[in-house]
Formats: C-alpha cells, structure tokens, sequence
C-alpha cells in the first residue's frame, strides 16, 4: 500500500471491493458467527466444547479483519491507476530481471491486487525502494536483507489492470 500524507492509495475498485468486504463482514458475518457461537454454547460444558472454541476463534479473526478494514478504508486515498509511461510506482505490474532472474509482480499492495495471483512488493520494501521512480531500461540495484547486493534491470512498467 502506497503510505500518503493523507493514506493509502486505492484503486476505486480495490476500495469499492474492500468497503463491500467490510459491509458483509459487519452485517451477515457478524449474525452468522454469533448463531454459531449460541448454538456451541448450548450444547453444553464450554471447556471442552471444540465447536465453541473454533467459533470464538473465527469471530476473532473477523473482528480482526473488520478492524483493518476500517482503518485502511478511514485513511484510503482512492485514485486512478498510474499512468502508462513506463515509470515505476505503485499500482504498476513490474517484469524486472532481478539477480539474473525474470520476475513480474505488483508494486504496492496486496489489497489492491485483489484476486490475481501476482506476487507483490510493498513500494517500501528494498526491491520497490530501489525501482519506484525508476523507468523502462533503467538498472540500479539494492541491498537485501541479508546484505547482499541485488542488480534489477526494469524490462516492463504497466499499470495494473485489476
């Protein structure tokens, strides 16, 4: 996710598709999780009722869900998709040579990407520190985490078309 002075950047669709996500969540999600809770909770002994535990579990990953999305939809700045000029920023699908190696992926968030089965890279980590800016034809390379240098040549920057 794109951090802003004002928030993270969305694509009106990533935003359209979280605000929905949140919406069922707060609505149906919540009623269901609590019938199973009750319907558990009748069957008896709390301590060794797995079905309780597990329904008490998955009401805590909901809310924890629920609460991410308010937080990233309250401070979502939502705009249009970057333009295709071969600059790298977020929401571009990057084919780069990395280490010698041909790899194509997302610059920005997992939010924004949705459903597709690109792998992304925060414009925060080292690789999309050191390509965000950077165009078609450019090399520069990174530190990686475990002090190794990494060469990146960008070979391609289109916008992600979700």
């Amino acid at each position: 996710m794109t951090e802003t002075t004002a928030g993270t950047w969305l694509t009106q669709e990533a935003h359209d598709r979280l605000s929905a996500e949140l919406a069922e969540l707060t609505t149906t999600g919540r009623r269901e999780i609590a019938e199973k809770i009750e319907a558990a909770r009748s069957e008896g002994d709390l301590k060794e009722n797995g079905g309780y535990h597990a329904a008490r579990e998955e009401q805590a990953k909901i809310e924890a869900r629920i609460a991410q999305l308010t937080q990233l939809l309250r401070k979502a700045v939502v705009g249009e998709a970057p333009a295709d000029d071969g600059v790298v920023e977020p929401g571009m699908v990057v084919t780069a040579t990395v280490a010698g190696d041909e790899m194509t992926f997302l610059v920005g968030s997992r939010e924004v990407a949705g459903t597709s089965d690109l792998d992304v890279y925060s414009e925060r980590s080292p690789l999309g520190e050191a390509i965000v800016g950077r165009s078609v034809g450019d090399t520069t390379s990174y530190t990686a985490p475990n002090g190794n240098e990494i060469s990146v040549e960008i070979r391609a920057a289109k916008p992600f078309q979700g």
